[in-house]
């Protein structure tokens, strides 16, 4: 889904996972990017193919610090997603979510540019409610280990509708429910990732709690698609979207997935359920079917492989161990 124009755009978070597939997907469709990140998770060697294009600039920047750009569109993403990362600094992750969205929002009101805050699943908690809708409000610990990330993305998006209100700016709110592929950091502590680099060095698949906890796993091709037409609906439609897979596994499957994919040895070893991990995740996409007609489809197995893939080169290039092709 292309515009029929070119446009300046925005994206905060740009050389992480998400960002980088979205900057690439947006130069291809012929638009000038501007690519934000402080390189705390995300890395420039996930835009490096792109920093030749003329269409193409990359800013060292902290977005809880304010940035003066002149752009049309801004994407803001900025934010470490994975709790092994958020939890290292809690408080610049709130800061990252509130001082930023604060940022980026005031920037888009002094140029008018059209705003879309990626904000999180996350913000259902561990939810009373299957499958979760946008109008479920959340069950959230305010004080626990996960809510610098949980309530600082919930705070962004009070911020965002106070915006609309207040300032009649063009937001977009999208909720974002379990992605992966390639360009996932080794370290992250997700699931999808923990999985593939344990099965690819041959140690222990570390499965927390019975593993009959449920999530919805989306690849991220499908995921860039959602959220670049979300941007272009019309002015007024503001969200909040969900954008994941319906399908729903329990963590034990995608173990034994992976485990199959990659012909690992590896065996399956239980550990105790992380604080405020919640049961079930799995998103309501009937707003972003109708509306975006938008659903992902990639199958779990086949965003699985270029998945592994990814990972086999990356780990096999620092541990000759791992054979690259095999």
């Amino acid at each position: 889904m292309t515009d029929s124009f070119s446009n300046t755009i925005l994206v905060t978070g740009g050389a992480g996972f998400l960002g980088s597939h979205l900057c690439e997907r947006l130069i291809e469709a012929g638009h000038d990017v501007v690519c934000v990140d402080n390189q705390y998770t995300g890395t420039k060697n996930n835009v490096r193919h792109l920093l030749k294009s003329p269409q193409f600039e990359f800013l060292r920047h902290d977005v809880t610090f304010a940035l003066y750009v002149e752009v049309q569109q801004i994407y803001n993403l900025a934010c470490p997603a994975s709790p092994i990362h958020y939890q290292r600094d809690p408080v610049q992750t709130t800061k990252t979510s509130v001082h930023g969205a604060i940022n980026m929002l005031g920037l888009a009101k002094r140029v008018r540019a059209r705003i879309l805050q990626a904000s999180t699943s996350e913000v259902y908690g561990d939810p009373g409610v299957h499958p979760q809708p946008e109008s479920y409000w959340g069950s959230v610990n305010p004080i626990g280990v996960r809510s610098c990330y949980d309530e600082g993305k919930r705070c962004a998006e009070t911020l965002f509708f106070d915006y609309y209100r207040q300032h009649q700016l063009d937001i977009k709110v999208i909720r974002i429910f379990n992605t992966y592929g390639p360009r996932m950091r080794p370290d992250d502590g997700r699931v999808v990732s923990n999985f593939i680099v344990q099965a690819l060095k041959g140690e222990a698949i570390t499965l927390f709690g019975d593993g009959q906890q449920t999530r919805s796993f989306c690849y991220v091709d499908d995921l860039i698609d959602g959220m670049i037409r979300m941007m272009g609906t019309e002015k007024g439609f503001t969200g909040p979207v969900n954008l994941g897979n319906p399908k729903e596994f329990t963590i034990r499957e995608l173990a034994e997935t992976v485990l199959r994919l990659t012909g690992s040895k590896s065996q399956i070893v239980s550990k105790p359920l992380p604080e405020d991990d919640p049961r079930q995740r799995k998103p309501d996409i009937t707003l972003a079917r109708s509306t975006l007609k938008w659903e992902p489809s990639t199958p779990l197995e086949e965003g699985l492989k270029p998945t592994i893939a990814y990972f086999k080169t990356l780990l096999g290039s620092l541990d000759p161990k791992i054979p690259l092709n095999s």
